[in-house]
């Protein structure tokens, strides 16, 4: 499986702050639970590749 690879999986995300000073996403598919945490730094790179991947979708995708 790729990132190309369409999957038909429902997901939940959250995303917060923990009281530990850390960022957290959490996954919930099924019975299936990710809790992925991160130092504030980190998220904010997450962050930038995020938006990063989002412009470069919005180039890529089919005027209507």
């Amino acid at each position: 499986m790729s990132i190309n690879t369409e999957r038909d999986i429902e997901a939940n995300l959250q995303i917060g702050p923990t009281d530990q000073g850390m960022i957290r996403l959490y996954i919930l598919a099924g019975d299936l639970e990710i809790p992925m945490d991160f130092e504030p730094e980190e998220a904010e790179e997450i962050a930038e590749e995020l938006r990063a991947a989002a412009a470069t979708a919005r180039r890529a995708k089919p005027r209507r």
